[in-house]
């Protein structure tokens, strides 16, 4: 049998971040040989991730690459078991490089080089992790895109703005408006932009429900049909305003709805704005 000298121990754990002992054992395992060494703590890696791929990834952090021109912003969430994991200094690097590999190949689908970066890493750490969730928000021209990554990345938003007068994005009000729609996108995670944007068969459940709670209720049931529906139609809109972005009580100031707000940023930078396209994620979600 090779002498399994010191040295090779070393970079061997350096290269592959192995234990000590498990690099001693690979390298007595392959008489010496190096490389083979590296193919054999990589196999049994995976053996352990695949062992590990039943746990579950409820922690994590979502990552957000954008490009300067901001033509785009790349969004990628990677799932974790513990949070303890989703700080460490290797799993914050890899989510970033994968941003930025998402964001310099122009998709938002997941390729098998991303997936085995990930799990890599997770033979590295041996933890079960996953590459969850990649979004790719593209702005041409008269658009422009801001984000926000709450906490400690638990939660990542990206809006993108367009206007008749796109130079007024490069103005530092307009900005910091922009800006504050994500930390309100952040808090408040409304379903979609519009309610034209929801889909009606979810528009009916919750009228089906609203309107079983209303017939079990005494005060309601002498009521004439014409009133319940009205009732009915108020409750529904009350619902579609909370969970519309633009009818939603804006952040900063709840007299106003977010249109209303988007409206006067517009009115006094002199032009028109409007939300087009907006992504939240949050992590376990």
């Amino acid at each position: 049998m090779a002498e399994i000298s010191a040295a090779d121990v070393k970079r061997l754990r350096e290269k592959t971040g192995a234990g000590m002992m498990n690099c001693k054992n690979a390298l007595a395992a392959n008489n010496g040989d190096f490389d083979k060494a590296e193919k054999y703590l990589k196999e049994t890696g995976l053996a352990a991730v695949e062992k590990r791929a039943g746990r579950a990834t409820n922690e994590g952090k979502v990552f957000i690459k954008a490009k300067e021109d901001l033509s785009a912003a790349a969004l990628v969430e990677i799932a974790s078991e513990t949070d303890f994991v989703a700080r460490n200094p290797e799993f914050i690097e890899l989510g970033n490089v994968i941003a930025g590999k998402v964001l310099d190949g122009g998709t938002g689908e997941p390729t098998a080089e991303l997936s085995g970066m990930v799990t890599d890493l997770s033979t590295k750490i041996q933890e079960n992790m996953s590459l969850k969730r990649i979004r790719l928000v593209k702005a041409a021209g008269g658009e422009y895109i801001t984000w926000y990554i709450h906490g400690d990345g638990n939660i990542g938003v990206v809006v993108k703005f367009t206007s008749d007068r796109p130079e007024i994005f490069s103005d530092e009000e307009v900005k910091a408006f922009a800006f504050t729609i994500a930390l309100h996108v952040a808090a408040f995670n409304p379903m979609a932009l519009t309610r034209e944007k929801i889909d009606g068969a979810f528009v009916k459940e919750q009228e089906d429900i609203y309107r079983k709670q209303m017939e079990a209720d005494e005060k309601l049931r002498d009521k004439p049909p014409a009133v319940i529906d009205n009732i009915l139609k108020g409750k529904i809109n009350k619902y579609l305003a909370d969970i519309c972005l633009l009818e939603q009580a804006y952040v900063k100031d709840d007299k106003l709805t977010v249109g209303k707000a988007l409206a006067e940023c517009g009115k006094k930078a002199g032009a028109k704005i409007e939300i087009t396209e907006y992504v939240y994620i949050k992590v376990g979600g």
